[in-house]
């Protein structure tokens, strides 16, 4: 698993219009190339009246899988410039498709492709961006004596509190970044008086957003 990367949040669109022509683009996080082809399908369903539903994404942790289609635009000038602008903005696990109501001007190969990177980055600019962060959940159990000094602590570092269950213990629920789950050990060690229980619990993503 990666240790961090940047998507788009669930979905989103956005539409731009040039020279008379509406470009519809939508945006959604696809985690499989099954997803990604649904969701291009359920765009093509919505616009079935549009002259041109063109698309591209990019999925898996090394972007093994790329795909861009300019459905009837003349090669080149739709599917490979939506590609590019995920590829510029570093997004795995993206899926963009563009939907195009033409206007009556014809824009050229170049007024195409800067219409179409246009509208995929206005799309993704809706939707916004997260940065994924794979954290290692970790479990502190204290004596509630300590848990002013350790929470207050917590919260002032660079690691998450999730959540604190009171029990017959107290228990914190902490994210903690892949990787540095042993400082992070020394620490509560340090912190405690070795007064504390730890145990490590699941491992996850955790989603900070980037943009609006």
């Amino acid at each position: 698993m990666l240790k961090s990367y940047y998507t788009v949040k669930l979905e989103g669109s956005e539409e731009i219009n040039i020279q008379k022509s509406r470009f519809i683009g939508y945006v959604r996080r696809c985690e499989t190339e099954q997803e990604a082809q649904d969701f291009i399908q359920e765009i093509k369903g919505k616009h079935r009246d549009a002259n041109h539903n063109c698309s591209a994404y990019m999925i898996g942790e090394h972007d093994l899988i790329q795909k861009a289609s300019d459905d009837g635009e003349p090669s080149g000038t739709a599917g490979v410039p939506m590609l590019e602008v995920l590829k510029r903005k570093g997004l795995k696990d993206t899926a963009i498709v563009v939907t195009r109501y033409f206007g009556g001007t014809k824009l050229g190969a170049g007024g195409l492709i800067r219409a179409y990177s246009g509208a995929a980055s206005a799309a993704i600019e809706a939707t916004g961006i997260v940065k994924r962060q794979l954290m290692q959940e970790i479990v502190i159990k204290v004596d509630y004596k300590l848990l002013g000094k350790l929470e207050n602590a917590v919260r002032n570092s660079v690691y998450h509190l999730q959540k604190v269950n009171y029990l017959e213990n107290v228990e914190l629920v902490v994210y903690v970044e892949s990787g540095q789950e042993d400082t992070f050990k020394i620490w509560i060690i340090d912190l405690t008086g070795d007064q504390a229980e730890i145990a490590i619990g699941k491992t996850s993503y955790l989603e900070t957003s980037m943009s609006p």
